[in-house]
C-alpha cells in the first residue's frame, strides 16, 4: 500500500465518524469525506505542491470548509472528484448502516476528551470547533486570554502526542 493509501485507511473512519456527528446525515458525511480525500489526493499527485506539515489537521480543515461551503450552497462540491474522474457517490441502505456503525465507533470528540482535561476541552472546543475568539472564550470561562491560550496549546500538544503529528 502506498503512503496515501495508508493515510486514507488511518483517517477515513475517524473523519467519517466526525462528519456524521457534525452533519447528522450519513449521505452528506460520505460525500464530504470523499471530496476531502479527493482534494488530498490531488495535492499528493501535484509534483509542484507543498505537502501539508500536519496532513491529518489539513484534511479535517478541508472537510470542515466543505461542510461550511455545502451549508451555504445546499450541495457538496465535487470538483476534486471530477478532476480525478471519480463517479458520483451512490449509497444503499447497507452503506448507510455501515456509516452509522463507524460514526458510533469513532466519536472524535469522545476520543479527544479521553486525553485532555475538562478545562482544556472547554477551551479547545470553543476555539477549534466553534471557532470563537480568545476574548470571547476568556469571558465565558471567566479567566484571562493567556490562560485560554495556554489551555488550547496544552490540549493540542497532548493530542499530538496521543494521536501523532508534528513534534509528537
Amino acid at each position: 500500500m502506498d503512503a496515501f493509501g495508508e493515510f486514507y485507511v488511518r483517517y477515513r473512519e475517524v473523519l467519517l465518524g466526525h462528519l456524521v456527528q457534525r452533519l447528522r446525515s450519513p449521505e452528506l458525511a460520505a460525500d464530504v469525506m470523499a471530496e476531502a480525500f479527493a482534494r488530498a489526493l490531488l495535492v499528493v499527485k501535484d509534483d509542484g505542491a507543498e505537502l501539508p506539515r500536519a496532513p491529518a489537521g489539513w484534511l479535517f480543515t478541508v472537510a470542515m470548509n466543505l461542510v461550511r461551503d455545502s451549508a451555504r450552497s445546499s450541495r457538496v462540491e465535487m470538483t476534486a472528484r471530477a478532476r480525478l474522474g471519480l463517479e458520483r457517490l451512490v449509497l444503499d441502505d447497507d452503506d448507510i448502516e455501515r456509516i452509522l456503525e463507524i460514526a458510533a465507533a469513532h466519536d472524535l470528540a469522545r476520543d479527544v476528551r479521553e486525553h485532555i482535561s475538562e478545562l482544556e476541552w472547554e477551551a479547545l472546543s470553543a476555539r477549534v470547533v466553534e471557532e470563537r475568539a480568545y476574548t470571547a472564550i476568556a469571558e465565558q470561562l471567566q479567566c484571562s486570554q493567556a490562560v485560554v491560550r495556554k489551555r488550547v496549546s496544552r490540549a493540542r500538544s497532548q493530542l499530538r502526542a496521543a494521536f501523532g503529528g508534528p513534534d509528537a
